[in-house]
């Protein structure tokens, strides 16, 4: 009987070929239209050695550029990816024809190795439709209060640990998503639920990247042995669906034991469980529902402060003028408060391959067109006022919530919490460039966390704050 070292390496070799033959395949099945321009391509893998393991959109705007294109065209040893930078290009596809053009990518790594099948899986139409009643532009004004509530607790945390601002920007994102969806009151601070949803995420974040495990392009390797050699993706992604499966599972279970108790607050959670026992399939899958919400907003509001903040420090004459524009409203005697809604209302000629990856890069490229924004790598936030109000000429930059279809269903409260965050954060403090022990200034570097210096603007916004916040408690 052959060796264990001979038997792997038969297996590895038939797995080998197998792919390869896979790959062959796939180039095959292309048509002798002309793919969208890109960088050269190597037999079999193709680019797949091209694309950096993080950072990837400087590469694929790099490309853009070079090949003076907005769509660019990469295989990723037979996966195929269309890479889109510029706003025609994403109206056409995932706008115009987003029937086409939306459906979700098979995964094996994410799906069926790390558990995330309940927020990429088949069931993601029915979640968006329950996303979409829960965070219409109408029901998401039921959870102003406690968005205002969460930025009074960060303004309080900012006062005594201004340097963790990190963590206090995903804790408040905590504070409001948890009661949302669970009606769970997270802990002030290391809340066990908040933490779970970062690490959760953080490796969602990793198995996505296209073209870093091969599995997501050969998925006959998911039948590899975690214990074959070069199957260390297999044990990590065991060790990783400990936690997609723990955030799924563990808040909607203390949710079900409130409800059991009598005690559970309104939630998306409770609410869906109660339809359920009435008999509607439609909530057949609340949990699962309920866990994406969970993650929809734990790290994007994360991102998006830690990004105001640098902005900030990129461009303090623009935080001072803000300032001096909330005080004009406030008089420095209330903090910020939410506004009322509006009612306003605001392919080329090349062949893209079938089952290709399709990637839009609205912050990167789409948002920095020269054509849409003039000189766009400039802080300029009046770029979008005229005469104190929006400027219907200038486009609004939604499409940083994605497109067509994958449009976030969330965004309207993801707007409405960000605002009042950041209006409270200027009305409140100032932020700063941090200095060394010597004095010298040090140049902020993304992405999170990186040194600052935050401060009070007074000690009349320090009585505001305290005063705001034992109002909520009651005090």
């Amino acid at each position: 009987m052959p060796s264990l070292e001979i038997q792997s390496t038969i297996l590895l070799a038939s797995f080998t070929f197998a792919a390869t033959l896979y790959g062959l395949y796939r180039r095959h099945k292309y048509s002798r239209l002309p793919l969208p321009p890109g960088p050269p391509k190597l037999p079999l893998v193709g680019n797949l050695f091209d694309v950096p393991a993080t950072f990837q959109w400087e590469a694929y705007l790099r490309w853009s550029k070079e090949y003076d294109s907005d769509i660019i065209h990469l295989n990723l040893a037979g996966t195929s990816v269309i890479v889109l930078s510029s706003l025609e290009a994403t109206d056409t596809l995932l706008e115009r024809r987003s029937a086409m053009y939306s459906d979700r990518s098979d995964l094996p790594m994410v799906t069926e190795l790390m558990g995330w099948d309940f927020n990429i899986g088949d069931e993601w139409r029915t979640h968006r439709r329950l996303f979409n009643q829960a965070f219409s532009a109408k029901a998401s004004l039921k959870y102003r209060p406690r968005e205002s509530v969460a930025t009074h607790a960060l303004l309080e945390r900012m006062l005594h640990t201004p340097e963790a601002f990190t963590a206090h920007f995903r804790q408040m994102a905590g504070e409001i998503i948890m009661p949302v969806a669970y009606g769970i009151d997270v802990l002030p601070a290391d809340d066990p639920y908040v933490t779970l949803a970062h690490k959760a995420v953080h490796t969602f974040s990793i198995a996505t990247v296209p073209g870093l495990y091969l599995v997501n392009t050969f998925p006959i390797l998911k039948h590899i042995p975690a214990w074959f050699p070069f199957a260390g993706f297999k044990r990590q992604a065991e060790e990783w669906r400990k936690l997609s499966r723990a955030m799924l599972e563990v808040p909607f279970a203390e949710t079900k034991r409130q409800m059991e108790l009598g005690v559970a607050p309104p939630s998306f959670t409770s609410e869906s469980l109660h339809t359920l026992n009435s008999g509607d399939v439609y909530y057949k899958e609340p949990h699962a529902a309920a866990g994406t919400m969970f993650i929809g907003g734990a790290d994007t509001t994360v991102s998006a402060l830690g990004t105001f903040i640098l902005a900030m420090l990129a461009s303090p004459e623009a935080q001072t003028k803000a300032q001096a524009e909330i005080d004009s409203v406030t008089g420095g005697k209330h903090l910020p408060t939410v506004p009322p809604s509006s009612d306003g209302r605001r392919i080329f000629g090349y062949l893209l391959p079938a089952g290709s990856i399709v990637l839009g890069m609205p912050g990167q490229a789409i948002l920095h067109d020269e054509a849409v924004y003039p000189d766009p790598h400039t802080f300029k936030p009046e770029r979008f006022l005229l005469d104190g109000r929006l400027n219907p000429a200038v486009r609004n930059p939604e499409s940083a919530f994605g497109f067509g279809r994958r449009l976030c269903p969330g965004r309207h409260m993801a707007i409405s919490s960000i605002w009042i965050t950041v209006a409270s954060l200027l009305a409140t403090f100032d932020i700063r460039k941090a200095v060394d022990e010597d004095g010298r200034t040090i140049e902020p570097s993304g992405p999170l966390p990186f040194k600052c210096c935050i401060t009070p603007r007074s000690p009349g916004t320090v009585a505001l704050i305290n005063g705001a916040v034992n109002e909520d408690r009651g005090a």
